[in-house]
């Protein structure tokens, strides 16, 4: 198994991998907040464990078994922070720190009671996917609020942020997933949204803050 600081890293590629095509030193670097020779240093130690692929002056990539553990970590973690929410009454914007530290035990039997407790949720807190057993793991087909149109409704399913910033904004604004938005108007100067929902008829949200919005149209 691979240590705790390697974990780390192999979740930061996981998640550099959604986003570009081609992962560089320099953009793990970045993700990890460390220099580029410590980078250097364990992109190595991570090859030698059949982990990551890295030639230099190539991509850097995760192998299968390398790509398998790091869902698997985002799964514990996942599912973590879902049971702090559900059984033990954390606030959404509560659970991530928590959630980091505890997606490290290695305890399959831990992590399978947990996903029974919550009845095999297919996603966490904030709406992301939860990988299976496998680690696998769907991605659902929404799309940001900022691309639908005026006039449409639409269900708010997930964030593309789960920032403590943006989770305590939605908390003053009374926004949670599952809610039906109704998009009022789209500012042309701005592309800022008028949005009504079950709490508030007319609340106006930013174009930042509608890109971080992930909805279903229904």
């Amino acid at each position: 198994m691979p240590t705790q600081t390697k974990e780390n890293y192999l979740k930061a590629l996981f998640f550099l991998d959604h986003k570009h095509d081609n992962i560089t030193v320099t953009d793990l670097s970045k993700s990890m907040q460390v220099s580029t020779p410590t980078v250097n240093n364990m992109v190595k130690k991570l090859q030698s464990g059949g982990w990551v692929k890295y030639e230099k002056y190539k991509p850097l990539k995760l192998t299968a078994k390398g790509r398998k553990v790091a869902a698997l970590i985002i799964r514990k973690h996942r599912l973590t922070e879902m049971f702090l929410v559900e059984k033990m009454g954390f606030g959404w914007e509560e659970v991530h720190d928590i959630a980091e530290e505890i997606e490290h035990v290695n305890s399959e039997q831990l992590f399978d009671r947990m996903d029974e407790m919550l009845g095999f949720p297919k996603a966490d807190p904030h709406g992301s996917p939860i990988p299976d057993k496998s680690g696998h793991m769907l991605e659902p087909d929404y799309i940001k609020l900022s691309a639908a149109k005026a006039g449409t409704k639409a269900r708010l399913r997930a964030l593309d942020d789960s920032s403590m910033e943006l989770l305590l904004y939605l908390n003053k604004k009374e926004l949670e997933l599952g809610m039906l938005l109704e998009i009022r108007e789209i500012e042309p100067y701005d592309q800022s949204m008028t949005i009504g929902y079950p709490k508030h008829n007319n609340t106006i949200l930013t174009r930042e803050v509608c890109d971080k919005l992930l909805v279903e149209v229904v």
